[in-house]
């Protein structure tokens, strides 16, 4: 597919044009900042001094994909809102990422498994408590 060249979406309906990140990490200046949220590329350039938080923060960002930071900022659904009208199109699909493969204690929603986050330190203190207790025994049996 070329670059820019628009895509049919599964239901017929056309979707906006497919990026790679090559292309999209081009845009990475005050001059022309893009970045992925979610698969989807938006171009921000308009929005550099508008943003709250200052123009600096998106051009981190600028030029790959920030879904990671978008989230972890915790935007405003007025913020999502807003980002529809920044959005160009979608990223190629051999440059999405997989789902899940970052970290194996976190599930597809964001929160850390209940093993890592209960289980592991219960058996933890289990062991420990078993183990102080053995030895402050065979201390006063010697």
């Amino acid at each position: 597919m070329e670059p820019g060249q628009r895509a049919e979406a599964a239901g017929g309906a056309e979707a906006g044009p497919v990026f790679t990140l090559e292309e999209v990490g081009k845009r990475n200046s005050s001059r022309e900042a893009w970045f992925v949220i979610h698969g989807r590329v938006y171009d921000v350039t308009r929005f550099l001094e508008e943003h709250p938080g200052g123009e600096e923060v998106l051009l981190e960002q600028a030029g790959r994909d920030a879904t990671e930071s978008f989230e972890d900022v915790g935007h405003s659904s007025d913020a999502r809102e807003m980002l529809k009208q920044y959005y160009i199109g979608e990223i190629h699909p051999h440059d999405r990422k997989k789902e899940g493969s970052k970290n194996p204690s976190v599930t597809s929603s964001g929160q850390s498994s209940f093993w890592s986050t209960w289980l592991i330190p219960v058996f933890g203190a289990l062991v420990l408590g078993l183990m102080y207790r053995y030895y402050m025994l065979d201390g006063r049996s010697s």
